[in-house]
Parts: C-alpha cells; structure tokens; sequence
C-alpha cells in the first residue's frame, strides 16, 4: 500500500507548479519627487522617475514642482505652493529643517536624494514587502468619484491629486537655462479631502486641474495606507 504524504507549500509555489502568474500586487508604492525646473541637480532624478514609470507598473510616481527655486532667471510654471508645503511636512517628520531638491519620499517614509538610483530602488523594493493596503478606487471623467473600503487607520488623512502625464519644456534661464527637460507625472493640482474615519467613504466632484488623477490615504507619520491613479 503506498502512503501519500501531503506538506503544505506557498501559495507561490503552487502558482509555478501549474504555470500561473502571481496575482498584481495590491497597491501601488507611491514615489514623489520634489524637484524644479530650475534646479541644475535636478534632471538626473526626473529622467530616473520616468525611468521607473516605464520599467514597473507597481508604482505611482508623482513630480512635485517646488516654488522656492523661482527666481527672475528662471519660474517654474508647474510649481505649485502645495508643493512645497507638502515636501516641509515631509521634512518635519524627519524633525529636520533640510529641505533640497531632488528629494525623493518613497510611500510616505523613506527619504533620499531623488537622484541616487540604488537607494530609491532599494526603498521601493522594501516597500513592495510591508505595502499596507486599504482598497481605494477612482471612476468618472468630468465627474470623479472616489471610493475608500472600511479598513484599519482611522484618522487618516485624504489626498487629491491632478497630473499629467508627461511634459517637455525647453528651459529659458537660470541654471539650467538652454536644456530641454522632459518631466513625468507633473502634478498639477494639490486637493485634501479631509480625515478619513476608517468606515467606507464615497466622494463625488469635479475633475480637478490635470489630466489624470490620483488618490492617496496617508497616516499622520507620512505612511501610505491606500493609493490609486485613474
């Protein structure tokens, strides 16, 4: 008589074992980068972000256009004040007064120059295996609504953001003055929606200032609790 022995196995494994794919990950890890088109540092870490944008789906990457590089050489027409009030909370957390561009915040708690490729990659790959989610999502055109699932984090905060998706600009002055910048995710409109009571909520308004939209739950230490882009 033959004895079958049974041992449990990973999900994964079962997945190779009949020629499946692993299922999507749930949520994608939020990358913003603080940046100015007048900043000669700069450019590297715009070119990495569109770089990741093309390589992993898993992400959302968002360029937050910074005000106090503008000056009379050189105004950035995508920065935005909520920009930089956005990047001095991040800096707060941190209980420092380092503020620097490229920076890059990666789901709302690791913090690097937005230029250094192995550490955003690094950041990104740790945040891939803690990612916390709670199910959020983005339907409608001129009317958007948003959906949050009942989960844990009450107190959270709500944030709207409007971006397109990609700009080329030819750089009249300043330090970078003469290059053609090519700009990914320009976030162009800076939305709170107020404080999430960890019940589900619906929201229905206008499109905001972008052509796409992304919709971000952050806790009050910078973590990214749910995340989605439409």
């Amino acid at each position: 008589m033959k004895i079958l022995l049974w041992r449990p196995f990973s999900t994964g494994a079962a997945l190779l074992m009949f020629g499946l794919s692993a299922p999507a990950q749930a949520r994608p890890v939020v990358v913003e980068l603080f940046t100015s088109e007048a900043c000669s540092s700069c450019p590297p870490a715009e070119a990495l972000l569109g770089e990741l944008k093309k390589s992993d789906s898993d992400i959302l990457p968002l360029s937050f256009h910074v005000t106090y590089w503008n000056g009379p050489a050189w105004t950035d027409a995508y920065s935005l004040t909520g920009a930089t009030e956005r990047q001095s909370w991040y800096v707060g957390l941190q209980h420092s007064d380092e503020v620097y561009t490229p920076e890059a915040v990666v789901d709302g708690t690791a913090q690097m120059v937005g230029s250094h490729r192995d550490e955003v990659t690094a950041a990104i790959a740790a945040a891939k295996a803690v990612a916390t989610e709670v199910p959020v999502s983005i339907t409608g055109g001129t009317m958007v609504t948003i959906h949050i699932s009942q989960g844990a984090g009450a107190g959270a905060k709500i944030w709207l953001f409007g971006f397109d998706p990609d700009h080329t600009t030819k750089i009249g002055g300043g330090e970078n003055g003469g290059a053609t910048l090519h700009e990914v995710n320009v976030v162009r409109s800076i939305t709170p929606l107020g404080t999430w009571s960890g019940a589900m909520m619906d929201y229905t308004m206008p499109h905001p200032a972008g052509e796409h939209v992304a919709v971000l739950l952050q806790a009050d230490n910078g973590k990214i609790l749910g995340a989605a882009a439409n």
